[in-house]
């Protein structure tokens, strides 16, 4: 499948329910047909962020089937590999998408199977540690998460009939945010702009100066049992925004504080795509996004970014490119060996499970990796 300078980067349509997001919009294409790669795009991947085949052929994207756009070297996703898709993956391909294999053993014993090497946007890291693919849709995610819980305390989804933002006279309600990272603090953001009273918890002292700094009307609290638990007694949205890279969501919230949250709270729990951190909440969807449970309602949709595709590909594309021009000039293994950060996010490889964690997590046989 190899050109005469690059290989074949295939860009599937996602097919995660109400996944409207594309690996790579036409820009991006163009960028890769101009360093003598093949792109493969499928017929319809990106009308629903707003880019049309007629503008991805003329960035020269071949337009294919499904099998045409696995039938690839490189395969560009969103999310991750769906039951029909890992089907179609092969010995040999590399995969560069959105993983988080734990909270999904199937999926992880699917990718061994397959022999891909795949690469989880997750857990790649930059020089600072941080990580650079899972930022700017933590931001949309925490954003969102902030509207939606809005949206649930409507009485029409068994929500307490609250307006969030509160009028003249009427005072708003109250959000609580567990974790300061980007997820948290984007959340932050949306809900003091909206007038809420909002309370955050983390256990970096650092990361809620921080936050103090940057909203003063919060209320920031070091997390531990006894904070978590008053202010999920107090609160009218809970949103969860724990994450802990590369291992499943620790359960910060546990039964007997939901039970004493007031009915017709709202808990969004985002770190449901790393399993999530509130006992016993079950994964949603955008099509049902929320369900009552002892008069409580829970939302946890794994792929919040795929409802504003736009900004979220657009967003996305920016943070990957790079990393996608240099696994397809020099192969992932020396695109790895010459940034540790992308050898990081590393999980899979020629059938052997390359992460302690995930290992662990599933009782799986560990393999180093070794480049």
């Amino acid at each position: 499948m190899r050109g005469p300078k690059g290989i074949a980067i295939g860009i599937p349509k996602e097919i995660k329910d109400n996944e409207f997001r594309v690996g790579l919009p036409p820009d991006a294409v163009d960028a890769l047909v101009a360093d003598g790669h093949r792109v493969r795009v499928e017929h319809g991947a990106g009308a629903g962020s707003g880019f049309s085949d007629p503008a991805y052929a003329r960035a020269g994207a071949e337009l294919v089937d499904a099998a045409g756009a696995f039938d690839a070297d490189l395969i560009v996703k969103v999310k991750e590999p769906q039951p029909a898709e890992l089907d179609r993956l092969r010995e040999g391909q590399v995969l560069f998408t959105y993983l988080h294999l734990a909270a999904s053993r199937p999926l992880t014993e699917g990718l061994l199977k397959a022999g891909v090497t795949a690469i989880a946007y997750e857990a790649v890291e930059d020089d600072q540690g941080q990580l650079p693919l899972l930022r700017p849709m933590s931001e949309v995610a925490g954003a969102l998460a902030v509207v939606m819980g809005a949206n649930f305390l409507e009485r029409r989804y068994g929500g307490r009939g609250l307006l969030l933002t509160g009028i003249r006279g009427v005072p708003g309600g109250t959000v609580t945010v567990l974790g300061a990272g980007v997820v948290g603090t984007s959340a932050v953001r949306v809900a003091t702009g909206l007038g809420a009273r909002v309370v955050v918890l983390d256990r970096s002292k650092a990361a809620l100066e921080r936050i103090q700094t940057a909203f003063p009307t919060a209320k920031a609290s070091l997390s531990d049992g006894q904070s978590v638990a008053s202010a999920v007694a107090h609160t009218d949205v809970l949103v969860g925004a724990v994450l802990v890279p590369g291992a499943h969501a620790p359960r910060v919230i546990t039964r007997d504080m939901i039970r004493a949250m007031p009915r017709g709270s709202v808990i969004v729990d985002v770190a449901i795509d790393q399993g999530g951190c509130v006992e016993g909440i079950r994964e949603t969807s955008h099509t049902e996004p929320c369900y009552v449970e002892d008069g409580i309602v829970f939302s946890a949709v794994p792929n919040l970014p795929g409802v504003v595709p736009l900004t979220s590909t657009r967003a996305l594309a920016r943070a990957t490119l790079p990393y996608v021009k240099a696994i397809a000039a020099k192969g992932w293994r020396d695109a790895a060996l010459a940034d540790a950060g992308l050898a990081r996010g590393i999980r899979v490889t020629g059938g052997a499970l390359c992460h302690a964690d995930i290992a662990e997590t599933f009782g799986l046989p560990y393999n180093p990796l070794s480049l």
